[in-house]
């Protein structure tokens, strides 16, 4: 990191910046509430280049283009020049990275938090072309907290969402898949 200079606030600076920047798909989080925002810096290099390193919640997402340029837009509104987003995908991104207050605005929001850790979930072995015999998981309703709940489909309003349904008060919801 280059010494700070007028021109080049101070990194913690930067990243209380991009504490505005929401999620395109969720915009109720912000790019810091996920967790994707992994890195910020300045360049030595000819410029006064600040790079913000991301890694998307998925490699294939679409909304990484329209984050970058968010991120970019939030940094030039606050007088950095220089903006340049690296795209990281290892280590891939995983929901132990959602902050703490992330699930609870995820749930006011009408999506169900992910369940547990991505780290301590069991890996079904398909080499060995067994199911698992786990009891489905047990997804509480966002809006009235039952955990009589239903899996709809796999895949919800994205790809990283499941739908499901809860059998007391009839809503379906969105739950954000462990991963």
């Amino acid at each position: 990191m280059s010494s700070e200079t007028a021109s080049e606030p101070a990194v913690r600076q930067v990243w209380a910046w991009l504490e505005s920047v929401p999620d395109p798909e969720i915009p109720v989080l912000s790019v810091l509430d996920l967790g994707i925002v992994r890195d910020v810096q300045w360049s030595g290099r000819e410029t006064d280049e600040c790079l913000v390193t991301v890694t998307p919640t998925y490699s294939g997402c679409p909304a990484t283009e329209v984050i970058s340029d968010d991120i970019s837009k939030a940094l030039h509104d606050h007088g950095v020049r220089d903006v340049r987003v690296r795209i990281q995908l290892a280590p891939a991104w995983t929901t132990d990275w959602l902050r703490p207050q992330a699930r609870e605005k995820l749930r006011e929001y009408g999506i169900a938090p992910p369940v547990g850790l991505a780290a301590n979930e069991r890996i079904v072995d398909i080499s060995r072309l067994r199911a698992s015999r786990e009891k489905p998981l047990q997804i509480a309703c966002p809006r009235c907290g039952s955990k009589h709940t239903q899996l709809t489909s796999q895949f919800g309003s994205t790809p990283c969402k499941s739908l499901y349904r809860c059998l007391d008060c009839l809503e379906p919801f969105d739950y954000f898949k462990c991963h």
